[in-house]
């Protein structure tokens, strides 16, 4: 996997249903590529995502995988979360109008396509600082000395320290 070539794209959506969503998405890929959907309002930046996939890459790469699929690690590793379920509560598909980061990992510019499905607007992908520290129960002494980018790495990076 190349993770010299991965893409973040911001868009907007309003989803009927999260499976057809998925296959719909899925459909346009080829097997050996990645496109990983999040919630946009739960990212702090693109850093943030990308610490996120390069740890979830290096998990499997030491056999320390939390998740047996690369894409549902993906999703634990950029929530921070040990557990499956509250990583989708945090970063999951819903069905109804939000706001999408679409992770594109050794993919062709599939950005036209996901355009035909979804509303492309980059302005999703920039933080909101306020509902960012109460999505991730940021404390204000964490604030005081790291940013919330840094507070969000930082405990994507425990993870693997509290392995």
């Amino acid at each position: 996997m190349n993770l010299d070539n991965i893409q973040i794209l911001g868009f907007t959506a309003c989803i009927d249903s999260v499976g057809d969503t998925l296959d719909r998405v899925n459909s346009i890929k080829r097997d050996d590529e990645i496109i990983q959907l999040l919630n946009a309002d739960s990212i702090a930046s693109p850093n943030h995502i990308i610490h996120g996939v390069n740890q979830a890459f290096l998990a499997f790469e030491r056999g320390e995988n939390l998740a047996k699929d690369i894409s549902v690690e993906i999703v634990l590793r950029c929530s921070a979360q040990r557990q499956i379920s509250k990583a989708f509560d945090l970063l999951g598909l819903k069905e109804g109008q939000m706001n999408l980061c679409a992770v594109l990992i050794d993919c062709d510019d599939y950005s036209g396509e996901l355009s035909d499905i979804f509303t492309r607007d980059n302005s999703v992908l920039e933080a909101d600082s306020s509902r960012l520290m109460e999505i991730y129960n940021i404390g204000d002494v964490e604030i005081e000395n790291m940013s919330i980018e840094e507070v969000i790495i930082d405990r994507i990076t425990k993870l693997t320290v509290d392995y």
